[in-house]
């Protein structure tokens, strides 16, 4: 398979430091909203976001919940290691699954000043009713064992009681016992994300409500966000960069959901649209082999043979593979990379942040806009918008 070049260069742009936002402001739907509605620009507040949205609207909420997963260690020396949870091992596991393991459990790590931690040494963190162990199991993979006393805690019980909330890397600042509830959606539920799904952090209780006051359908979804999605397109050739997979969960009635007619299928957040075209590339999968394990690679929707399905014959596909299987639940990992050129099956409109320079998630909105991408960016610097995960919110309907 060859696809065309993608030169990062041209989805960069000259983001000031000054315009990231480092707190959130007082008021979760209080941001700054970008209209954009076929073309046409506007500026509004998040508190108007339910006057805005098209009448036969359904929103796809991530319902994923942050968890503290960093842990911080001191060794007798003095030297701080910083342990970062990533993904429970072995790879592919459910995150609710590890998060319930008592005694101990082995995650995928990012290890900071790993320099400093001997292979042989077992790290050692004091709590209140608890002590927290680690060791290196295996150096290449960064692969960490945990363990705990007493030992009939879970693991997640664990985390609350050892981590820190993993703030984004542009937020140069330590985390606050503020950001518990504040790096939250008020929705979120399904413990495992390592970063926060920032879309729906302006969101509230009234907000919820105004918009099912309108008769505006509401769902939610999960996926586990990962730590890869802070990570930067390195190389020349966007072609070139290893997309990272994370931890899909859909139920029944989100693909029951997105059965109904005539609907606006609205993503909120770009791990809910990611979710949602997923869903659409495993009926893809099914349609070619009926036993297809529900894991997207980043280049699927790029090389798939078959005529494409409709979005109700791919859907129906994954019902049927649900029925086959007696559940309500799948649970898949997808490495999804969405690219200018990439052809929207299940998403027609778009709640998210302002996202960094030469990003995948620059990538996924230059998708979605085509060259606007551009005059949308211009138009939030020129008038005053905070960026990034505590920043101001934008509402992208091209269609």
């Amino acid at each position: 398979m060859e696809l065309p070049e993608l030169k990062i260069k041209d989805y960069t742009y000259t983001l000031p430091e000054e315009r990231i936002a480092t707190h959130p402001l007082q008021g979760r739907d209080q941001a700054k909203l970008l209209l954009y509605r076929q073309g046409q620009i506007e500026h509004k507040t998040f508190s108007q976001l339910s006057d805005l949205l098209p009448d036969n609207s359904i929103l796809f909420f991530n319902n994923t919940k942050v968890i503290p997963a960093r842990f911080l260690f001191q060794k007798a020396t003095g030297a701080s290691i910083e342990v970062f949870l990533l993904n429970p091992a072995p790879a592919g596991r459910p995150m609710a699954e590890a998060l319930a393991e008592i005694r101990t459990s082995r995650w995928h790590c990012a290890i900071g000043n790993v320099k400093r931690w001997p292979f042989d040494l077992v790290l050692q963190k004091e709590l209140p009713g608890i002590t927290l162990e680690a060791k290196r199991i295996d150096p290449e993979q960064d692969l960490v064992e945990f363990s705990w006393f007493p030992s009939e805690a879970a693991f997640g019980t664990v985390v609350q009681a050892a981590g820190v909330i993993p703030l984004p890397p542009y937020i140069r600042r330590t985390a606050d016992p503020s950001d518990r509830a504040r790096y939250q959606t008020v929705y979120s539920k399904i413990e495992g994300a390592v970063a926060a799904p920032t879309a729906g952090l302006h969101f509230t209780e009234e907000t919820l409500k105004s918009i099912t006051s309108r008769g505006i359908e509401t769902d939610f979804l999960s996926l586990h966000v990962g730590a890869g999605t802070f990570l930067p397109v390195k190389v020349e050739n966007a072609m070139d960069h290893t997309m990272h997979s994370e931890q899909v969960i859909i139920r029944r009635e989100n693909l029951e959901n997105l059965l109904k007619k005539d609907k606006k299928v609205i993503a909120v957040g770009t791990t809910s649209l990611r979710t949602l075209e997923s869903i659409y590339w495993h009926g893809v999968q099914l349609l070619e082999n009926q036993g297809a394990q529900f894991i997207i690679d980043s280049f699927l929707p790029y090389k798939t043979k078959i005529t494409l399905p409709t979005r109700k014959e791919a859907i129906e596909a994954v019902l049927e593979s649900m029925d086959q299987q007696k559940t309500n639940v799948l649970i898949g990992q997808t490495a999804i990379y969405i690219f200018p050129g990439y052809r929207f099956q299940v998403v027609d409109g778009l709640i998210t942040n302002f996202h960094q320079p030469g990003s995948t998630l620059l990538l996924l909105i230059a998708a979605l806009l085509g060259p606007d991408w551009q005059r949308v960016y211009r138009e939030a610097l020129d008038n005053g918008y905070r960026f990034l995960s505590y920043g101001d919110s934008s509402l992208l309907l091209p269609s």
